[in-house]
């Protein structure tokens, strides 16, 4: 009993002390945020990206409602590269959060799902009384996530804004990013059109709104009547930005008026951009031919490599049969050895066919080409230019099997894949055409048998024909499965999944088809974020000089680290460029040499907020989502069509005049980390 009351009087004492201590003790007052921090050391950085990498959409949505706006802003943005349509609803809470930038990345996100029960949701969180522009980033990001989930009616409403004046930056932006992204996805109208014609053309506009507005018109839009062409023409005359007149002169392509053929060609003689001037090659192919051949002519002699082969190009795609032999006389000038093939390539695509005598003589100077040429890409372009002429399968088909340079073996098996998708196969190859494609199936079936994944993929594309069934010419699709059931993974996740496409077709279950998902296999070594400075760079040393490229490990951390740890370990020492398409792409880095290559693991694509809207945009490559791994390219010229679906990691700081030299064949001597 007295041990009873003892702990009685104890319990009360402690209380009493207790009330006294927290009264002195003044309550905990909650942390207040001004501002969001992005710091890729930060330990819960690195499990929201961690999250993110794995695909752990569950373990993600805590941190929506994470007090700290920084990590709701990341979880957001991780949803960007989830792009999962089931997030949209937990999404849409944060379109009422505090800051502006959450809000933002949400709405990002959502556009990400391309889920049209995003739109709804999206519409009603636009802040149409945002005067002060409390919400300015908020209501850009909606109106160009609109435009990735929309519709017909979605158009005609973007479209018809008319309120927003040329100081409204960010609402112009995001109005014309809407419409562009409509329009990626087929979804135009002649008011939509009319609107960008409007920003493009009126240099008051900021430049944020006629970027998109000049690349809709050079790749989306439709024909451009002869007013708006004039309103175009005065645009381009009076234009100082090369970026903007890059998408001017492939909108001028579109209209059909001498106005707009005069000024681009004016406009090429006296235009100091290379990349205008290609763009400007690119845009006579909408002009009569006989009006453009003397620039094109005159383009072939031009120093710029780029330049002289666009326009031996532009004879290739809308040269005229009566002009063949002038193309072979051009491929006998002192030229640079790449256009004179490109010129027997045109030439040997529009000769009359009753020119036999003269056809004889242009393949047997390619083959000579071909023979005495050292360098694989000479080789692939003479081997292209055989391709214009069917009945060079076979020669060609021979260095498939001859050849041991992997790049070569595959160019060859693309000439091949290029004769049989022919637009007038049957009547070139007329009573032998059924036999032909049986013998181009034997080719195709001997290249995926190979194993080689370059090959695979090509072959099995090429019997994928989008108008013509090949499945008669297999009597037996053995090999195909058995070279199918071989393929490593993931490094031949490509060639897996063409050959898994073609499969499908070939057996009637093409519409039932699914590619295959790369499991989780390359955690980040995140001890690397750790150690770099705040700023990192890549100094890249190639063949034609070196340049510098910042990275971004905040906003593609395993990116990043992956590039790190190969460039550490010397792996791009001595890989090659692969691929140049002249104003839009260098890319490099395959260990095939042939862009079919990756070593044994793959990469998350990493998709937050971070667009392709200026030069120099180090990216990565894909064959699908999730499919990355060590080849990466940098672009020419801004490239918006590649925002939200292909990995940016870094841009060019110094060097870009390195990046507009090179060419395909071009070697990576080292690439250091600083």
């Amino acid at each position: 009993m007295k041990t009873i009351r003892s702990y009685y009087l104890s319990a009360i004492l402690l209380s009493a002390i207790l009330i006294v201590w927290t009264g002195c003790v003044p309550p905990k007052v909650p942390e207040v945020y001004s501002e969001l921090t992005i710091d890729y050391r930060d330990t819960l950085f690195q499990r929201i990206h961690k999250y993110q990498d794995q695909r752990l959409a569950d373990s993600l949505y805590g941190y929506l409602k994470h007090p700290n706006p920084s990590y709701r802003y990341l979880a957001a943005m991780a949803f960007g590269s989830l792009r999962d349509s089931a997030a949209v609803d937990s999404l849409a809470l944060l379109l009422a959060d505090d800051f502006d930038e959450v809000r933002a990345a949400a709405a990002y996100a959502m556009g990400q799902t391309a889920a049209r029960r995003a739109l709804p949701l999206l519409t009603a969180a636009f802040v149409a009384t945002d005067t002060a522009g409390a919400y300015a980033k908020t209501n850009r990001a909606i109106l160009e996530a609109v435009g990735k989930c929309g519709d017909d009616t979605t158009l005609s409403l973007l479209a018809g804004i008319s309120t927003y004046r040329t100081a409204d930056t960010l609402l112009l932006e995001g109005q014309a990013w809407g419409i562009y992204r409509l329009g990626l996805r087929g979804i135009t109208s002649a008011e939509g059109q009319q609107r960008m014609i409007d920003w493009a053309a009126e240099a008051t506009f900021p430049r944020q709104a006629r970027l998109p507005a000049v690349h809709y018109l050079g790749r989306i839009g439709q024909t451009i009547d002869s007013l708006q062409a004039i309103r175009l023409v005065r645009a381009l005359e009076n234009e100082d930005n090369r970026q903007l007149r890059m998408g001017l002169v492939l909108a001028l392509g579109k209209a059909k008026s001498g106005e707009a053929l005069s000024a681009l060609r004016r406009q090429y003689e006296r235009e100091s951009d290379y990349r205008v001037k290609i763009n400007i090659l690119r845009a006579l192919g909408g002009h009569p031919y006989e009006q453009c051949r003397e620039t094109a002519q005159q383009a072939l002699r031009d120093p710029n490599l780029h330049i002289a082969r666009r326009a031996a190009t532009y004879f290739v795609e809308h040269g005229k049969p009566e002009d063949a032999t002038l193309y072979w006389r051009f491929a006998k000038d002192s030229l640079p050895t790449l256009v004179q093939l490109d010129l027997y390539r045109a030439a040997n695509k529009h000769l009359p066919r009753y020119f036999s005598d003269y056809r004889d003589f242009i393949n047997s100077e390619i083959r000579n080409h071909y023979n005495r040429a050292s360098d694989p890409v000479v080789k692939a372009a003479a081997l292209h230019a055989l391709s214009e002429f069917g009945w060079n399968m076979r020669f060609i088909h021979a260095q498939v099997q001859a050849s041991q340079d992997r790049y070569l073996r595959s160019q060859a098996m693309e000439a091949l894949a290029y004769i049989s998708n022919y637009p007038g196969f049957d009547a070139f190859f007329t009573l032998n055409a059924r036999r032909v494609r049986r013998e181009l199936a034997a080719y195709f079936s001997q290249g995926i048998g190979s194993g080689d994944e370059g090959l695979v993929s090509i072959a099995a594309n090429a019997l994928r024909h989008p108008t013509f069934d090949y499945s008669f010419a297999f009597d037996s699709l053995t090999v195909l499965e058995q070279t199918l059931s071989k393929l490593a993974l993931p490094q031949n996740i490509e060639a897996y999944n063409d050959l898994s496409h073609t499969l499908a077709q070939l057996t009637g279950k093409a519409d039932s088809f699914q590619a295959k998902v790369i499991d989780y296999n390359h955690p980040p070594n995140w001890a690397i974020l750790t150690k770099l400075k705040k700023n990192p760079t890549a100094r890249i040393s190639t063949s034609k000089g070196e340049l510098v490229i910042e990275l971004w490990p905040a906003q593609a951390p395993a990116t990043v680290i992956s590039f790190i740890e190969q460039a550490r370990r010397g792996y791009y020492k001595g890989k090659k460029f692969h691929r140049v398409v002249p104003n839009f792409v260098i890319q490099g880095g395959c260990p095939r040499g042939d862009g079919y290559g990756s070593l044994n693991y793959s990469l998350r694509s990493e998709l937050p907020d971070v667009y392709y809207h200026e030069d120099g945009i180090l990216g990565m490559a894909s064959a699908g989502n999730d499919t990355e791994g060590v080849q990466f390219f940098i672009t020419h010229s801004p490239a918006p069509h590649l925002d939200g679906r292909y990995t940016a990691f870094g841009r060019v700081l110094e060097g870009m005049e390195i990046v507009h030299n090179i060419q395909v064949g071009d070697i990576i001597r080292s690439i250091s980390i600083q």
